[in-house]
């Protein structure tokens, strides 16, 4: 298993080029790439070129850094059919600077929309014909997370629909702080996984149900909003036994090909401090549960 940084909290104080330095400082030996308007930014076409991309993967080389995982964010289940062509031509894109980077593995969101579930599922199945065959031969391994807000948020329908894609190369995402949007238990989910869940996001939330509903008000009352944070270890309500415990269950810590990702956004102000919090006691709970 590869522990791995999420940098965004860095991208305003820092270049593109001096995040894997920044990563190496803190402690991690790898980093997973998130949307940057300098590389690949949300929704858009990526911005690197080939120039760009060399410069990156030697600046990660130089600080003796990897990247463990490419992730990009892009409407490939849009149900608007022109916005769902972009993506697909835009994942080609990214699919090739990953291949560049000397890196196999992406993880993404469904990207649709929860009022329009059953068109977005559609667009996400003609998306995948088209982009599977290239992960296949490319041998990238695409891992998909069900993010609030998208037109399937409940973990264990996510599985179904990574299931009924039929490769090998399709695997699931579990982001503790999209917990209490996920139904069931986290042990329920991330053990139906399995081998499929291959990647995960390590922050904490808080539990928008407790109170009966009220712990978060918005106005006017009924607004489909969903709401979570990224929070440290610690500051939040996911049980973190129950979840590090249900990954050594799956043999997660085991694997060469599962990444543990800090994701924590909440505290810019603090990220070095957090980052190495996070850091520390991501490890610590692997050893105690391993």
């Amino acid at each position: 298993m590869k522990i791995a940084l999420d940098p965004t909290p860095f991208h305003h104080d820092f270049g593109l080029l001096d995040l894997p330095r920044v990563v190496a400082d803190l402690g991690f030996d790898h980093l997973q790439l998130t949307p940057h308007r300098d590389f690949i930014p949300f929704f858009n076409h990526p911005r690197a070129d080939d120039d760009l991309v060399a410069k990156f993967r030697k600046a990660c080389a130089d600080a003796g850094v990897g990247i463990a995982s490419v992730l990009p964010v892009l409407r490939w289940s849009g149900p608007d059919e022109d916005a769902r062509e972009a993506a697909v031509r835009n994942w080609k894109r990214v699919v090739q600077i990953t291949v560049d980077l000397g890196v196999n593995v992406i993880n993404t969101e469904f990207s649709g929309r929860p009022e329009r579930a059953e068109e977005s599922e559609r667009a996400f199945f003609r998306s995948m014909e088209e982009l599977v065959p290239i992960f296949e031969r490319e041998g990238i391994d695409v891992r998909i997370d069900p993010h609030p807000d998208d037109f399937v948020e409940d973990g264990m329908e996510a599985l179904r629909i990574i299931r009924g894609v039929n490769s090998p190369n399709i695997g699931m995402v579990f982001v503790a702080c999209h917990a209490f949007h996920m139904g069931g238990s986290m042990a329920d989910i991330i053990a139906a996984a399995g081998e499929k869940l291959r990647l995960v996001h390590v922050a904490d939330t808080m539990d928008h149900h407790r109170s009966h509903g009220l712990r978060y008000i918005t106005n006017p009352p009924g607004n489909p909003v969903r709401v979570h944070q990224h929070l440290k270890i610690g500051d939040g309500d996911i049980d973190w036994d129950e979840f590090f415990s249900a990954l050594a269950g799956i043999g997660f810590y085991d694997r060469d090909d599962t990444v543990m990702v800090s994701s924590v956004f909440a505290e810019d102000e603090a990220a070095q401090d957090v980052s190495r919090y996070q850091l520390a006691t991501m490890t610590d709970y692997v050893t105690k549960y391993r």
